[in-house]
């Protein structure tokens, strides 16, 4: 899990080759995590997104210190959908941080549905990580940590729901609301941990924008596997107006991003 790294311009900054499967605005999100951490205080509302390789929360209030939170379905631990007799439904779980995620170590999180869906998403959440943990190399690269690289305005592919057979799983009809056109960016880099689709990815825009360690952390995604017996749980042993540019061609997938670091 990053901070602060999964925001630009006020609204979600994915890698190139993710696509956001669900948006969802209204989400009330508390941590429990190491007191050096300030970030983490207090109650943060927002919006989330479940994209094709993790899970990321925005924050609605500029001035809070958490911005953006990225949760890798590869770090995540004992994730439960919880269905309290007084109360609305919740998702809680574990998250442990990832190298260079501007913190260290790991962190409890509830991520309250102000408008219900909580168990539907939840529900979505656990298979799109037990296909991304499927399509897992047997050897992936090591993992660098969020780039730093340019981003760009993402093209509609992004945001853009992929209703074919293979997505049959994500409740549309839930979450039928897209993230604003303009609220979506994109890095050059592709995704450093693997997704719901191996073959996933799209050429990104032509004009870039210029953008303003942990050891623990590198073996629980190194030995993340996804228990289809227990289903609760996850392990680790501008909106475009005219016609678009044409790409120089669509960015590596994760298979070729592990070619290049080995």
């Amino acid at each position: 899990m990053s901070l602060n790294n999964s925001h630009a311009h006020g609204g979600v900054l994915i890698y190139a080759g993710e696509r956001i499967l669900i948006y969802y605005d209204g989400i009330e999100m508390t941590f429990e995590g190491p007191p050096s951490v300030t970030q983490m205080k207090g109650k943060k509302k927002g919006r989330i997104f479940l994209t094709t390789h993790r899970v990321i929360f925005n924050s609605l209030d500029s001035k809070d210190q958490m911005q953006s939170f990225s949760f890798p379905f590869l770090l995540m631990r004992e994730v439960e959908l919880e269905q309290p007799i007084f109360g609305a439904n919740y998702i809680k779980g574990r998250i442990i941080a990832e190298t260079m995620g501007n913190w260290e170590g790991e962190a409890k999180f509830k991520m309250h549905f102000t408008h219900g869906g909580a168990i539907e998403f939840g529900k979505a959440m656990l298979h799109a990580a037990s296909l991304a943990s499927r399509n897992r190399p047997t050897n992936p690269p090591p993992y660098q940590g969020p780039p730093s690289s340019n981003y760009y305005a993402a093209p509609p592919p992004a945001y853009e729901p992929p209703r074919n057979s293979y997505y049959s799983w994500v409740p549309y009809e839930t979450f039928p609301t897209a993230p604003p056109a303009d609220g979506v960016y994109m890095y050059q880099a592709p995704p450093p941990y693997p997704g719901v689709d191996p073959n996933l990815a799209y050429p990104p825009p032509s004009a870039p924008m210029a953008n303003g360690h942990d050891a623990k952390a590198q073996e629980a995604a190194a030995s993340a596997y996804y228990d289809p017996s227990n289903q609760h749980n996850l392990y680790a042993p501008a909106a475009y107006g005219m016609a678009p540019p044409t790409y120089p061609g669509p960015p590596p997938a994760y298979s070729e991003y592990e070619k290049k670091s080995n």
